[in-house]
């Protein structure tokens, strides 16, 4: 079970990027589509979401093969914030969808969330409850596993 969470884990980051490529190419309304006043501040605000998450499972990506480092966690945001803008750029192409910068801040700040987070539980001494959770993921690497 360890082997296949841990080779879920290594492909997961990659799996999310093709997910989200496919569904900036459907139009705005092709997947999320509700009758109520919030639908538009709803799907707006899942660029916040969207990419915080592509982050994390960066991160995820690090921890199982024992490479997490403060470099890598800014290499993941880096990573994730840069897969925005190209999603941007994008959408600009795709009938019915438009790129825009404001969409881009918000997928940065989602990143920036969680990256902040990150450092204050795992790198830091705050919510230690993350920080464990983090570390059990990082347990899942066979080269430490193998070690202990």
């Amino acid at each position: 079970m360890k082997v296949f969470l841990r080779l879920l884990l290594l492909i997961a980051p990659f799996l999310y990027m093709v997910f989200i490529f496919i569904l900036s190419s459907l139009p705005s309304d092709a997947i999320v589509n509700t009758p109520f006043s919030w639908d538009q501040a709803f799907k707006e605000s899942l660029h916040l979401i969207e990419f915080g998450i592509l982050y994390g499972l960066w991160v995820m990506f690090f921890l199982v093969q024992g490479k997490f480092t403060p470099k890598t966690s800014i290499l993941a945001a880096v990573l994730s914030i840069a897969y925005g803008f190209s999603d941007e750029l994008h959408q600009y192409f795709v009938p019915y969808r438009s790129a825009t910068v404001i969409d881009l801040v918000k997928d940065t700040i989602g990143v920036l969330v969680l990256f902040t987070i990150v450092k204050v539980s795992y790198f830091g001494e705050k919510l230690p409850r993350f920080k464990n959770l983090l570390q059990w993921i990082e347990g899942l690497n066979s080269k430490k596993a193998e070690g202990n």
